[in-house]
């Protein structure tokens, strides 16, 4: 589409990072884009007919049960900047019969899609993206309608814990250049920061749940499928063939070593529902 060509630098980064882990979004051991997905959809009142927008939608973690809630009479629209994602999602959604979501390939954050047009905008894992996180959270809660609602998941903290540690070290022993102190998401880990959010976004009346989650390994080695199939796969892609072999030795080695086999996935549900009147 011609709307790949017109991407901010920002969303440039995103497409290329996560249109390369499409290839592993569908191991096991990233269950847990599915399973949140799910999740975040089932803490929202749909009803069949409704109109929902997901927006950083990936492979459809969240639009795909979205559609199944709204049913034939609903219709969801699907948006997200990593075309083989969407690729992904396109297929599920045929091998389901379901003709009622659509996915297309644009910048979440400018859609340009009409104000107060969806019963739910669905936003998960995808807020800290966004160059101005607020300015993406106010273009989201402008599309709600009146006795709509706005959903945005994110990660807790410790992700990936304890191997990001392993990772981050790793990469800093390795090649010192690509390695990152801080992770896009770490800026909205608490509930006070997403409600930080929510206000810089002049959003009010939100409600956040934070959960603790564990997603398991059935081996250690299992660790590389997320970094192949996450945000990680920008820092492994940037390295040469030779250290990137290196690097999936020493973590595996390592997390080996302490028998990891379960890693901490902590999410935060936040949902605002815009009032019917005023």
């Amino acid at each position: 589409m011609g709307d790949e060509d017109r991407l901010s630098p920002h969303a440039r980064r995103a497409a290329d990072t996560y249109g390369a882990a499409a290839d592993h979004y569908r191991r096991q051991s990233l269950a847990f884009w599915a399973r949140y997905g799910t999740q975040t959809v089932a803490r929202l009142p749909l009803r069949p007919g409704h109109a929902v927008l997901d927006l950083c939608c990936g492979a459809g973690a969240s639009a795909l049960p979205a559609a199944r809630a709204v049913g034939p009479a609903g219709h969801v629209v699907a948006i997200d900047v990593a075309e083989p994602l969407l690729r992904l999602g396109r297929a599920e959604a045929a091998r389901e019969g379901l003709s009622n979501v659509g996915f297309s390939c644009a910048d979440a954050t400018r859609t340009g899609l009409p104000g107060l047009a969806f019963d739910a905008v669905i936003c998960v894992f995808g807020v800290f993206f966004a160059a101005d996180m607020a300015a993406f959270a106010a273009e989201m809660w402008r599309m709600v309608r009146p006795g709509g609602v706005l959903a945005i998941t994110t990660w807790g903290p410790e992700l990936f814990e304890p191997a990001n540690s392993v990772f981050w070290a790793s990469v800093r022993a390795i090649e010192p250049a690509l390695f990152k102190a801080f992770n896009p998401w770490d800026e909205i880990t608490t509930p006070a920061a997403l409600a930080d959010l929510f206000a810089r976004a002049g959003i009010e009346g939100g409600a956040i749940a934070a959960q603790e989650g564990r997603s398991g390994l059935e081996r250690p080695d299992d660790f590389w499928d997320i970094v192949l199939g996450s945000g990680y796969r920008a820092t492994a892609d940037a390295m040469t063939r030779q250290q990137q072999t290196v690097l999936r030795a020493r973590v595996c080695a390592e997390l080996r070593s302490a028998q990891v086999t379960e890693l901490t996935t902590n999410v935060l549900f936040g949902t605002v529902h815009r009032q019917r009147h005023g």
